[in-house]
């Protein structure tokens, strides 16, 4: 049986030249980067070189640039840090971030006592900016917290303007990225986030690895303690073959950005019509004209009681799709970000995340339509 993956928001494949590139550091640069000694030297220079190759696609300093296990640990590392460290007293977010900050944000409000104010949906997905500005009018000690894109339903949070208010009302701006970098061009030079964070796999990387952004003068302090990598923030041994996967990775999907983000465009617009052909009745989660080009969300025309089994039976037929976030797909309880802005109706029919990569084609898209009229 010919398997098909859709399924590119959840993790992403090893580009061919990424996994080249790290069986040479696994066999060649074996030394502790932490080391005095022509290896450790050697592996201690992959090392950097690996980090100003990714500071400079952000216009940043390589001195900004953290690297962590991947977007999780880095999310756990600025929401801490910032109550911690940095006197934060109130985290504004949304009910629709990832688990990776809605989880850690609930932790903090209970052992640190923190006001967690959740700005409103819009019915298309999108957030509520005026409310942000009306919550931004309390004069308290605040970081805003905001995914860049959704990881669910693929809506775009515009981040200059977030930025800018943020700025305006003297206020940490920290932004989940997964889904965006490698997949966008993001200059933060121009664009005053402080905290932004990503993970490697998502932009056809390894998986382990991911980076921080933290933006000079911002005073940090580790999670965990027992070495001095990383300017003491993340001790431990440096994966060096991760990171160098990381930054290939990440050289690639830059190099070829533009290339790969028509292709994919097309993809999805073919999707789209091919959909609407089938299911004439069939509605998109999401603001159409404001959703990333590598996500589709689709609330199929389908019987409710289809909807608990339609991942089973498109994986029965070979089919790698999801409902949400792959963190959570084991999970019986409906999209946490879906709830936050269908009614009950609309949340009992079948939705799926279709997610996209240069590696796709029509010819796939044509073999899950007859899966699909097949359900």
């Amino acid at each position: 049986m010919e398997k098909i993956y859709l399924d590119n928001a959840a993790t992403t494949a090893l580009r061919p030249e990424v996994a080249t590139e790290m069986l040479a550091v696994l066999q060649n640069e074996y030394g502790n980067p932490s080391s005095s000694h022509s290896f450790g030297r050697s592996a201690k220079s992959k090392l950097e070189l690996s980090r100003k190759t990714i500071a400079q696609f952000f216009k940043v300093s390589s001195q900004e640039i953290i690297f962590t296990s991947g977007a999780t640990e880095a999310n756990n590392w600025v929401l801490q840090n910032a109550v911690v460290n940095l006197g934060v007293k109130r985290i504004i977010t949304s009910p629709i971030e990832h688990h990776a900050v809605l989880h850690v944000v609930e932790v903090l409000q209970k052992t640190h006592n923190i006001q967690v104010d959740y700005i409103k949906i819009k019915s298309d997905g999108t957030i509520d900016i005026n409310h942000l500005v009306e919550l931004l009018a309390q004069d308290i000690a605040t970081l805003v917290s905001l995914m860049h894109v959704n990881n669910e339903i693929g809506t775009v949070t515009d981040l200059d303007q977030i930025a800018q208010i943020c700025k305006q009302h003297s206020v940490y701006f920290h932004s989940d990225t997964v889904q965006s970098v490698g997949k966008e061009r993001i200059d933060l030079q121009k664009t005053p986030v402080d905290f932004m964070v990503a993970s490697a796999h998502k932009f056809h990387g390894p998986k382990g690895v991911g980076f921080l952004f933290v933006r000079k003068g911002i005073s940090q302090k580790p999670l965990f303690y027992g070495g001095e990598q990383e300017k003491g923030i993340r001790p431990g041994t440096e994966s060096l073959h991760n990171i160098v996967g990381m930054s290939k990775a990440l050289q690639l999907a830059y190099e070829k950005l533009d290339e790969d983000r028509e292709y994919i465009q097309n993809l999805k617009k073919y999707t789209i019509q091919k959909l609407q052909h089938h299911f004439p009745e069939v509605q998109f989660n999401g603001n159409e004209n404001q959703t990333f080009y590598t996500i589709l969300n689709v609330r199929l025309p389908l019987d409710a009681s289809k909807s608990a089994m339609i991942l089973f039976n498109l994986d029965m037929k070979g089919f790698a799709v999801s409902r949400g976030s792959a963190c959570q797909s084991g999970s019986p309880r409906p999209s946490h970000v879906l709830e936050a802005f269908l009614d009950e109706t609309n949340r009992a029919k079948p939705s799926i995340r279709i997610s996209f990569s240069h590696f796709n084609t029509q010819r796939e898209i044509d073999l899950l339509m007859e899966a699909l009229l097949a359900l």
